[in-house]
């Protein structure tokens, strides 16, 4: 695809990406087959290769609309494009820079400005877990978007307390801890067992995600920066890597070398950062091994595992988690569509409640079809999403392996 930058963006690094992403684009529309708000609404502006001239028409000039910003803003940032594009297209990086210009050139209406601004700010501060109880108390007057959002508290067990040798860093996450704090705890104990410290610096705590992919960048390198700081001291001090156990926050953290390319003081601490991320999906397979047979005593049962977007394009982890439930005495029952996005993706199941209602129940369907006994994944927000419209059990993974390993007393 041939673009002539106008003179705003021309000699920029964001010029020079967007165009050299652009010139991949062939114009194939074979994304469009794997774009779940293409497939739902039926409008090619609504699709990867729609956006992609919409992104180039102000990238040349062309002053955006609120149409514009409208379609850019019904993106899931799924990704399932750039799984599918033969050409490479990085799409994600152009929609990052697209959505910056739109955000710059088009006033949003006050309500809609509130609501993203509230958002942001409650689900990235240490508002979020008093909110949350205020929320659980309120929860029968809410609106049914907000209702469906509150889960019931959820017990989280006891963090060990040994020590080891190995040592690793956690992100604690911005609204996990609150929201579903048995995840880390779990994630802690099924470490511990294995012979690995968990440590969890207080100072990092949100990854940046939800104000990256609501346009504030300042917002998003500033949290960046901040968790980089609080890593630095214990990578320099030899923790091996920094785990990850949503996979959301996953594909954000291995960004920062990319966002931060261009920062003189952080640049190579953002690389080192990045290369130290270990999804657990990469990190347990290899220290479970010795240990399958015993899980495998354990009650088979009957699990479907939901891939998050994050996990299985972002990050392009595929079939790991699969192939570790398996060996643990899981039946993985496969599934139709599971590369569609269930609409969770992060704040946007909020902002975009209906294309988000209607990707979930379209989700939970094909979920629900193989008639399993409970339903797990990766990544905090497909787990509130989906349980709030499920009839049956909806955890993380590493809850359902904690408790297989509870059950089988591995011991180290």
């Amino acid at each position: 695809m041939q673009i002539r930058l106008a003179e705003f963006i021309r000699a920029t690094p964001q010029g020079e990406q967007a165009q050299a992403i652009l010139r991949k684009c062939v114009h194939c529309g074979f994304c469009t087959a794997t774009c779940p708000t293409y497939q739902l609404l039926g409008d090619e502006l609504d699709g990867p290769r729609g956006r992609i001239y919409l992104m180039k028409q102000m990238l040349e000039g062309a002053p955006p609309t609120p149409s514009t910003q409208l379609h850019l803003d019904r993106c899931l940032t799924c990704l399932g494009c750039e799984t599918t594009c033969p050409s490479g297209v990085q799409y994600g990086r152009l929609l990052e820079i697209g959505r910056e210009i739109a955000a710059a050139k088009v006033t949003r209406p006050l309500p809609d400005r509130i609501w993203r601004r509230l958002l942001t700010e409650l689900c990235t501060s240490a508002a979020f877990g008093p909110a949350l109880r205020l929320g659980r108390i309120l929860r029968p007057l809410l609106p049914r978007t907000l209702k469906d959002k509150i889960p019931a508290p959820q017990p989280a067990g006891a963090w060990p307390r040994r020590k080891h040798e190995r040592r690793m860093l956690l992100l604690a996450g911005c609204v996990q801890p609150s929201l579903m704090p048995n995840v880390n705890f779990a994630t802690a104990r099924v470490l511990d067992a294995l012979g690995i410290e968990l440590i969890v610096p207080p100072e990092a705590t949100c990854c940046g995600a939800i104000r990256h992919h609501t346009s504030d960048q300042r917002g998003a390198l500033k949290e960046a920066r901040r968790n980089i700081d609080a890593w630095w001291p214990h990578l320099e001090a030899g923790a091996e890597a920094i785990v990850l156990n949503a996979s959301g926050c996953g594909a954000m953290v291995r960004e920062y070398a990319h966002l931060l390319a261009e920062d003189v003081a952080y640049a190579a601490k953002a690389r080192r950062v990045s290369d130290a991320v270990s999804d657990l999906a990469e990190l347990l397979p290899p220290l479970l091994e010795p240990h399958y047979v015993r899980l495998g005593t354990s009650r088979p049962e009957r699990v479907v595992f939901h891939p998050p977007c994050t996990l299985q394009h972002a990050q392009r982890i595929r079939g790991t988690v699969e192939a570790l439930l398996r060996a643990s005495g899981a039946t993985v029952l496969p599934f139709r569509d599971a590369h569609l996005c269930c609409g969770s993706a992060g704040s946007y199941s909020l902002l975009q409640p209906r294309i988000a209602e209607a990707l979930r129940q379209r989700k939970l369907e094909a979920l629900m079809a193989v008639k399993p006994d409970v339903i797990l994944s990766a990544n905090v927000g497909c787990l509130s999403h989906l349980s709030s419209g499920a009839r049956i059990r909806v955890q993380h993974w590493i809850e359902w392996l904690d408790a297989r390993l509870t059950n089988s007393t591995l011991q180290m």
